[in-house]
Protein backbone atom coordinates (compact mmCIF):
# COMPACT_ATOMS: atom_id res chain seq x y z
CA UNK A 1 0.00 0.00 0.00
CA UNK A 2 2.91 2.52 0.35
CA UNK A 3 4.65 1.44 -2.61
CA UNK A 4 0.90 2.32 -4.42
CA UNK A 5 0.64 5.53 -2.75
CA UNK A 6 3.93 6.69 -3.48
CA UNK A 7 3.93 5.38 -7.15
CA UNK A 8 0.70 6.81 -8.11
CA UNK A 9 0.93 9.70 -6.17
CA UNK A 10 -0.43 12.51 -8.21
CA UNK A 11 -3.27 10.74 -10.11
CA UNK A 12 -4.06 9.79 -5.95
CA UNK A 13 -3.94 13.86 -5.49
CA UNK A 14 -6.12 14.55 -8.02
CA UNK A 15 -8.63 12.13 -6.81
CA UNK A 16 -8.66 13.82 -3.80
CA UNK A 17 -9.39 17.61 -4.37
CA UNK A 18 -6.34 18.80 -4.04
CA UNK A 19 -5.89 22.20 -5.74
CA UNK A 20 -3.40 24.29 -7.56
CA UNK A 21 -2.72 25.94 -3.51
CA UNK A 22 -2.57 22.61 -1.45
CA UNK A 23 -1.23 20.44 -3.89
CA UNK A 24 2.50 20.96 -3.02
CA UNK A 25 1.59 20.93 0.75
CA UNK A 26 -0.15 17.27 0.25
CA UNK A 27 2.31 15.61 -1.46
CA UNK A 28 4.61 16.71 0.99
CA UNK A 29 3.05 15.55 3.82
CA UNK A 30 1.27 11.75 1.65
CA UNK A 31 5.15 11.22 -0.02
CA UNK A 32 6.39 11.30 3.95
CA UNK A 33 3.36 9.53 5.97
CA UNK A 34 3.35 6.87 3.18
CA UNK A 35 6.45 5.27 4.39
CA UNK A 36 5.10 4.65 7.58
CA UNK A 37 2.59 2.37 6.03
CA UNK A 38 3.93 -0.94 7.43
CA UNK A 39 3.95 0.26 10.50
CA UNK A 40 0.13 1.21 10.54
CA UNK A 41 -1.10 -1.93 9.38
CA UNK A 42 1.20 -3.67 12.58
CA UNK A 43 -0.22 -1.74 14.83
CA UNK A 44 -3.77 -2.26 13.88
CA UNK A 45 -3.62 -6.18 13.24
CA UNK A 46 -1.77 -6.12 16.73
CA UNK A 47 -3.77 -4.16 18.60
CA UNK A 48 -6.82 -6.06 17.71
CA UNK A 49 -4.95 -9.54 18.12
CA UNK A 50 -3.79 -8.41 21.86
CA UNK A 51 -7.39 -7.60 22.71
CA UNK A 52 -8.90 -10.55 21.33
CA UNK A 53 -6.45 -12.26 24.26
CA UNK A 54 -7.92 -10.73 26.94
CA UNK A 55 -5.22 -8.10 27.20
CA UNK A 56 -6.84 -4.52 26.60
CA UNK A 57 -4.43 -2.37 28.47
CA UNK A 58 -1.29 -3.62 26.71
CA UNK A 59 -3.46 -3.49 23.68
CA UNK A 60 -4.22 0.10 24.13
CA UNK A 61 -0.43 0.61 25.25
CA UNK A 62 0.85 0.98 21.73
CA UNK A 63 -2.06 3.68 20.37
CA UNK A 64 -1.54 5.54 23.63
CA UNK A 65 2.37 5.71 23.15
CA UNK A 66 2.34 6.54 19.42
CA UNK A 67 -0.19 9.03 19.38
CA UNK A 68 1.37 10.66 23.04
CA UNK A 69 4.72 10.81 20.28
CA UNK A 70 2.85 12.48 17.71
CA UNK A 71 1.21 15.02 20.06
CA UNK A 72 4.52 16.34 21.63
CA UNK A 73 6.61 16.04 18.26
CA UNK A 74 4.04 18.33 16.27
CA UNK A 75 4.68 21.44 17.74
CA UNK A 76 8.44 20.70 18.05
CA UNK A 77 9.10 19.59 14.53
CA UNK A 78 6.37 22.26 13.22
CA UNK A 79 7.35 25.27 15.00
CA UNK A 80 10.53 24.63 16.51
CA UNK A 81 12.42 23.37 14.09
CA UNK A 82 10.24 24.97 11.24
CA UNK A 83 9.57 21.83 8.95
CA UNK A 84 6.04 23.03 8.82
CA UNK A 85 3.76 20.66 6.85
CA UNK A 86 6.65 18.34 6.57
CA UNK A 87 7.51 18.51 10.39
CA UNK A 88 3.70 17.26 10.97
CA UNK A 89 4.41 13.93 8.43
CA UNK A 90 7.76 13.22 10.05
CA UNK A 91 5.78 13.48 13.81
CA UNK A 92 3.10 10.91 12.64
CA UNK A 93 6.04 8.56 11.34
CA UNK A 94 8.03 8.38 14.44
CA UNK A 95 4.78 7.87 16.26
CA UNK A 96 3.31 5.17 14.23
CA UNK A 97 6.67 3.51 14.45
CA UNK A 98 7.04 3.23 18.24
CA UNK A 99 3.21 1.97 18.35
CA UNK A 100 4.35 -0.88 15.91
CA UNK A 101 7.94 -1.42 18.01
CA UNK A 102 5.79 -1.33 21.25
CA UNK A 103 3.97 -4.48 19.84
CA UNK A 104 6.34 -6.52 18.51
CA UNK A 105 8.45 -6.29 21.44
CA UNK A 106 5.28 -7.25 23.21
CA UNK A 107 4.90 -10.37 21.34
CA UNK A 108 9.18 -10.62 21.00
CA UNK A 109 9.55 -10.55 25.11
CA UNK A 110 7.26 -13.22 25.66
CA UNK A 111 4.35 -11.83 27.01
CA UNK A 112 1.81 -13.39 24.91
CA UNK A 113 0.54 -17.00 24.20
CA UNK A 114 0.86 -15.84 20.96
CA UNK A 115 3.84 -15.90 18.88
CA UNK A 116 4.74 -13.90 15.74
CA UNK A 117 7.36 -16.49 14.71
CA UNK A 118 7.38 -17.31 11.12
CA UNK A 119 7.90 -21.06 12.02
CA UNK A 120 4.90 -21.04 13.92
CA UNK A 121 2.92 -19.60 10.58
CA UNK A 122 0.69 -21.65 8.37
CA UNK A 123 -2.26 -21.37 6.45
CA UNK A 124 -3.72 -24.97 6.64
CA UNK A 125 -7.05 -25.94 8.57
CA UNK A 126 -9.11 -23.14 7.06
CA UNK A 127 -7.00 -20.53 9.17
CA UNK A 128 -6.60 -18.01 6.47
CA UNK A 129 -10.26 -18.56 5.00
CA UNK A 130 -11.52 -18.01 8.45
CA UNK A 131 -9.89 -14.97 9.25
CA UNK A 132 -10.52 -13.24 5.44
CA UNK A 133 -14.40 -14.04 6.33
CA UNK A 134 -14.72 -11.58 8.84
CA UNK A 135 -11.65 -9.52 8.10
CA UNK A 136 -12.06 -8.32 4.53
CA UNK A 137 -15.66 -6.74 5.51
CA UNK A 138 -13.83 -5.03 7.58
CA UNK A 139 -11.29 -4.16 5.79
CA UNK A 140 -13.91 -3.10 3.00
CA UNK A 141 -15.34 -0.95 5.41
CA UNK A 142 -12.02 1.05 6.27
CA UNK A 143 -11.16 1.26 2.63
CA UNK A 144 -14.43 2.70 1.66
CA UNK A 145 -14.26 5.82 4.22
CA UNK A 146 -10.96 6.51 2.26
CA UNK A 147 -13.17 6.51 -0.73
CA UNK A 148 -15.96 7.98 0.27
CA UNK A 149 -13.76 10.87 1.61
CA UNK A 150 -11.91 11.07 -1.46
CA UNK A 151 -15.52 11.49 -3.20
CA UNK A 152 -16.68 14.02 -1.39
CA UNK A 153 -13.83 15.93 -1.39
CA UNK A 154 -14.14 15.85 -4.84
CA UNK A 155 -17.11 17.42 -4.61
CA UNK A 156 -16.40 19.97 -2.09
CA UNK A 157 -13.30 21.20 -4.73
CA UNK A 158 -16.08 23.20 -6.87
CA UNK A 159 -16.47 24.90 -3.78
CA UNK A 160 -12.97 26.55 -2.72
CA UNK A 161 -10.20 25.08 -0.52
CA UNK A 162 -12.08 26.74 2.79
CA UNK A 163 -15.19 24.04 1.68
CA UNK A 164 -13.06 21.33 2.20
CA UNK A 165 -11.20 22.51 4.79
CA UNK A 166 -14.34 23.34 7.11
CA UNK A 167 -15.52 19.87 6.04
CA UNK A 168 -12.59 18.07 7.36
CA UNK A 169 -12.69 19.87 10.26
CA UNK A 170 -16.17 19.00 11.08
CA UNK A 171 -15.30 15.96 10.56
CA UNK A 172 -12.83 15.71 13.18
CA UNK A 173 -15.32 17.37 15.47
CA UNK A 174 -17.79 14.42 14.83
CA UNK A 175 -14.69 12.09 14.87
CA UNK A 176 -14.42 12.86 19.13
CA UNK A 177 -17.96 11.16 19.31
CA UNK A 178 -17.11 8.64 16.67
CA UNK A 179 -13.83 7.07 17.74
CA UNK A 180 -14.75 6.23 21.41
CA UNK A 181 -17.97 4.95 20.35
CA UNK A 182 -15.42 2.49 18.20
CA UNK A 183 -13.63 1.83 20.79
CA UNK A 184 -16.74 0.85 22.97
CA UNK A 185 -17.54 -1.80 20.38
CA UNK A 186 -14.07 -2.85 19.31
CA UNK A 187 -14.31 -3.88 23.31
CA UNK A 188 -17.06 -6.00 23.74
CA UNK A 189 -16.44 -7.65 20.63
CA UNK A 190 -13.77 -10.34 21.90
CA UNK A 191 -16.25 -10.96 24.81
CA UNK A 192 -19.44 -11.68 22.60
CA UNK A 193 -17.02 -13.89 20.67
CA UNK A 194 -16.15 -15.74 23.61
CA UNK A 195 -19.68 -16.16 24.58
CA UNK A 196 -20.48 -17.88 20.92
CA UNK A 197 -17.71 -20.11 21.00
CA UNK A 198 -19.30 -21.18 24.47
CA UNK A 199 -23.07 -20.94 23.63
CA UNK A 200 -23.58 -19.25 26.47
CA UNK A 201 -26.52 -17.14 24.00
CA UNK A 202 -27.83 -15.85 27.73
CA UNK A 203 -24.74 -13.98 28.34
CA UNK A 204 -24.26 -13.02 25.03
CA UNK A 205 -27.85 -11.48 24.76
CA UNK A 206 -26.95 -9.50 28.85
CA UNK A 207 -23.97 -8.64 27.34
CA UNK A 208 -25.22 -7.05 24.24
CA UNK A 209 -28.08 -5.41 25.69
CA UNK A 210 -26.01 -3.37 28.04
CA UNK A 211 -23.41 -2.44 25.44
CA UNK A 212 -26.12 -1.35 23.34
CA UNK A 213 -27.79 0.65 25.93
CA UNK A 214 -24.23 2.33 27.09
CA UNK A 215 -23.10 2.99 23.86
CA UNK A 216 -26.48 4.93 23.06
CA UNK A 217 -25.87 7.25 26.86
CA UNK A 218 -21.94 7.10 25.63
CA UNK A 219 -22.97 8.63 21.93
CA UNK A 220 -26.05 11.29 23.05
CA UNK A 221 -23.32 12.54 26.21
CA UNK A 222 -20.51 12.78 23.69
CA UNK A 223 -22.97 14.72 21.26
CA UNK A 224 -24.41 16.99 23.38
CA UNK A 225 -20.58 18.53 25.05
CA UNK A 226 -19.41 18.44 21.09
CA UNK A 227 -22.37 20.61 20.16
CA UNK A 228 -22.10 22.69 23.29
CA UNK A 229 -18.32 23.25 22.48
CA UNK A 230 -18.83 23.11 18.66
CA UNK A 231 -17.36 26.81 18.70
CA UNK A 232 -14.63 26.08 20.71
CA UNK A 233 -13.31 22.89 19.07
CA UNK A 234 -13.32 24.50 15.87
CA UNK A 235 -11.24 27.17 16.95
CA UNK A 236 -8.52 24.96 17.62
CA UNK A 237 -8.13 24.02 13.96
CA UNK A 238 -9.07 27.33 12.16
CA UNK A 239 -8.59 30.94 12.39
CA UNK A 240 -9.71 31.92 8.49
CA UNK A 241 -13.43 33.30 8.93
CA UNK A 242 -14.69 31.70 6.35
CA UNK A 243 -13.26 28.27 6.57
CA UNK A 244 -14.24 29.01 10.62
CA UNK A 245 -17.69 29.23 9.70
CA UNK A 246 -18.09 26.38 7.27
CA UNK A 247 -16.76 24.17 9.87
CA UNK A 248 -19.25 25.22 12.57
CA UNK A 249 -22.03 25.13 10.21
CA UNK A 250 -20.96 21.76 8.95
CA UNK A 251 -19.89 20.10 12.40
CA UNK A 252 -23.61 21.01 13.90
CA UNK A 253 -25.03 18.91 10.80
CA UNK A 254 -23.42 16.03 10.99
CA UNK A 255 -23.50 16.21 15.29
CA UNK A 256 -27.58 15.78 14.46
CA UNK A 257 -26.94 11.45 14.41
CA UNK A 258 -23.39 10.87 15.81
CA UNK A 259 -25.12 9.93 18.53
CA UNK A 260 -26.32 6.58 17.14
CA UNK A 261 -22.59 5.71 16.62
CA UNK A 262 -22.32 3.65 19.46
CA UNK A 263 -25.12 1.16 18.93
CA UNK A 264 -23.73 1.08 15.09
CA UNK A 265 -20.44 -0.23 16.46
CA UNK A 266 -22.11 -2.32 18.83
CA UNK A 267 -24.29 -3.85 16.45
CA UNK A 268 -21.49 -4.28 13.88
CA UNK A 269 -19.17 -5.80 16.36
CA UNK A 270 -22.13 -8.39 18.14
CA UNK A 271 -22.54 -9.71 14.31
CA UNK A 272 -18.54 -10.17 13.36
CA UNK A 273 -18.44 -12.06 17.19
CA UNK A 274 -21.33 -14.73 15.20
CA UNK A 275 -18.73 -14.67 12.60
CA UNK A 276 -21.38 -14.03 10.10
CA UNK A 277 -19.34 -12.93 6.90
CA UNK A 278 -21.98 -12.07 4.52
CA UNK A 279 -24.05 -9.48 6.81
CA UNK A 280 -21.05 -7.98 7.82
CA UNK A 281 -19.73 -7.29 4.31
CA UNK A 282 -23.21 -5.89 3.45
CA UNK A 283 -23.30 -3.61 6.40
CA UNK A 284 -19.67 -2.42 5.31
CA UNK A 285 -20.40 -1.75 2.26
CA UNK A 286 -23.78 0.29 3.19
CA UNK A 287 -22.88 2.92 5.41
CA UNK A 288 -20.18 4.82 3.74
CA UNK A 289 -20.86 3.19 0.27
CA UNK A 290 -24.15 1.75 -0.90
CA UNK A 291 -25.92 4.71 1.06
CA UNK A 292 -23.72 7.22 1.63
CA UNK A 293 -21.83 8.10 -2.20
CA UNK A 294 -25.42 7.87 -3.62
CA UNK A 295 -26.78 10.25 -1.10
CA UNK A 296 -23.88 12.80 -1.69
CA UNK A 297 -24.80 12.71 -5.67
CA UNK A 298 -28.51 13.09 -4.60
CA UNK A 299 -28.37 15.63 -2.44
CA UNK A 300 -26.09 17.87 -3.70
CA UNK A 301 -27.82 18.17 -6.93
CA UNK A 302 -30.95 18.95 -4.72
CA UNK A 303 -29.28 21.44 -2.01
CA UNK A 304 -26.22 21.89 -3.13
CA UNK A 305 -23.31 22.36 -0.89
CA UNK A 306 -25.15 21.81 2.45
CA UNK A 307 -26.60 18.54 0.75
CA UNK A 308 -23.03 17.18 0.91
CA UNK A 309 -22.86 17.28 4.66
CA UNK A 310 -26.81 16.36 5.13
CA UNK A 311 -25.59 12.79 3.08
CA UNK A 312 -23.46 11.64 6.08
CA UNK A 313 -26.60 12.10 8.55
CA UNK A 314 -29.16 10.06 6.05
CA UNK A 315 -25.99 7.39 6.41
CA UNK A 316 -26.33 7.38 9.36
CA UNK A 317 -30.20 6.73 10.32
CA UNK A 318 -30.44 4.29 7.93
CA UNK A 319 -27.33 2.23 8.51
CA UNK A 320 -28.23 1.64 11.96
CA UNK A 321 -31.73 0.49 10.60
CA UNK A 322 -30.41 -2.18 8.24
CA UNK A 323 -27.37 -3.12 10.68
CA UNK A 324 -30.04 -4.34 13.56
CA UNK A 325 -32.36 -6.04 11.40
CA UNK A 326 -29.46 -8.39 10.13
CA UNK A 327 -28.52 -8.78 13.25
CA UNK A 328 -31.95 -9.86 15.17
CA UNK A 329 -31.30 -12.59 11.33
CA UNK A 330 -28.14 -13.32 12.51
CA UNK A 331 -28.70 -13.84 16.09
CA UNK A 332 -31.97 -15.92 15.46
CA UNK A 333 -30.22 -18.42 13.07
CA UNK A 334 -27.46 -18.53 15.57
CA UNK A 335 -29.46 -19.60 18.50
CA UNK A 336 -31.48 -21.64 16.14
CA UNK A 337 -28.37 -23.53 15.14
CA UNK A 338 -27.59 -24.18 18.77
CA UNK A 339 -31.19 -25.68 19.89
CA UNK A 340 -30.92 -28.03 17.18
CA UNK A 341 -27.65 -29.29 17.40
CA UNK A 342 -28.37 -29.72 21.39
CA UNK A 343 -31.19 -31.76 20.17
CA UNK A 344 -28.97 -33.62 18.07
CA UNK A 345 -26.89 -34.62 20.54
CA UNK A 346 -29.62 -35.43 22.60
CA UNK A 347 -30.66 -38.07 20.27
CA UNK A 348 -27.46 -39.74 19.75
CA UNK A 349 -26.53 -40.00 23.56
Amino acid sequence: MAALSLIFMDPILSLIGASPDTRDLTKTYLTIVACSGPFVLISNCYTNVIRAEGRSGAACMGQLLGNLFNVILDPVMILGFGWDIAGAAIATVIGNVIGAGYYICYFLRGRSSLSISFKKFYIKNKVCSSVLAIGIPAALGSLLMSISQIVINSQMAGYGDMAIAGMGVAMKVTVITGMICMGLGQGIQPLLGYCVGARLWKRFKDVFKFSAISALILGASLTILCYLSVDQIVSVFLTDTTAFDHAVQFSRILLTTSFLFGLFYVLVNGIQAMGAATASLIISLSRQGIIYIPALFILKAVLGLIGLVWAQPVADIFSPILAAALYIKTYRRSSREQITGQIEAMSRS
